[in-house]
């Protein structure tokens, strides 16, 4: 299990009324949600996938952050039908790692198993980190990642924060996979449509629901049936009304919610579409 402190000390939200369509939860972090601290939360990776199943989310996508939560994450994956991973150097993680290259060779290692179904979450965070070396770091292993993704025909799974521009100038010069997800939609409507025009799925979490991410809102409202995903990145990012409280994958159906709001959907065909969306980029679950 990944040693990443616990994000929220705090009982976990209630249950919301179920989907009456399933939905997957296309980036989440179960290891790092056992380790909350909260009442009410999942202690084990069953207690997880049978809360999420119970709100109508049938499949999750369990993120690697690093070798350690991307191992992890593949043997979970192998253990539960309902659960597939992706396996990655977050970008704040790369520059920390003693040896990268030996790194990035075990995630290339991890990356042929066949529950393996992305490449990620890997890409550029400006937010925590300056010009300088590390920045330097972050661009070689975002351009490995992006070179493992093809080798393997997996889905490439971007973090981008505080670096939109760079982010698509990576992916443009490199020469992006079939499919791309830019995990926790950061940008506003015309960041939406460049992704949109590369054919990137755009994924959804709960920052959506924000009392200050109007722009989030404008860009999902312009963000079309079939490229729309939606996440949790639990435990972090909960939905308003629960805002600092440990997230996990059940919850979903509130951003789920507000996502059908936003955009005018039907909520049943907003979910069929997510459901069709999460197949085309992480294929069949069993």
């Amino acid at each position: 299990m990944s040693a990443r402190k616990p994000y929220r000390q705090g009982t976990f939200p209630p249950a919301p009324d179920p989907l009456p369509v399933p939905v997957l939860d296309s980036h989440t972090h179960i290891d790092i949600t056992l380790q909350e601290d909260g009442d009410g939360g999942p202690a084990t990776v069953a207690e997880a996938v049978a809360a999420a199943r119970a709100a109508g989310i049938d499949r999750l996508v369990q993120v690697g952050c690093d070798v350690e939560s991307s191992r992890w994450g593949v043997e979970v994956a192998a253990q539960h039908p309902a659960v597939v991973a992706t396996v990655a150097l977050h970008p704040n993680d790369a520059p920390r790692v003693p040896d990268l290259d030996a790194a990035l060779r075990e995630i290339e290692r991890l990356a042929a198993h066949p529950r393996v179904r992305g490449i990620g979450e890997t890409g550029l965070d400006y937010f925590r980190t300056g010009e300088g070396d590390a920045r330097k770091v972050q661009h070689e292993s975002f351009r490995a990642h992006i070179a493992i993704a093809k080798r393997y025909g997996k889905t490439l799974v971007v973090h981008d924060r505080d670096a939109h521009d760079d982010i698509l100038r990576v992916l443009d010069e490199e020469g992006a996979p079939d499919q791309v997800v830019m995990h926790c939609f950061s940008g506003d409507e015309t960041f939406a449509r460049e992704c949109l025009d590369r054919g990137y799925l755009l994924s959804f979490a709960g920052t959506v629901t924000f009392g200050n991410a109007a722009h989030l809102r404008r860009a999902a409202a312009v963000t079309p049936l079939d490229g729309l995903l939606v996440e949790t990145d639990a435990p972090f990012l909960t939905p308003t009304p629960y805002r600092g409280r440990p997230n996990a994958s059940y919850l979903i159906p509130v951003t789920v919610r507000a996502l059908a709001d936003v955009t005018g959907h039907d909520l049943d065909a907003l979910c069929a579409a997510v459901s069709a969306n999460g197949d085309r980029a992480f294929g069949a679950w069993q």
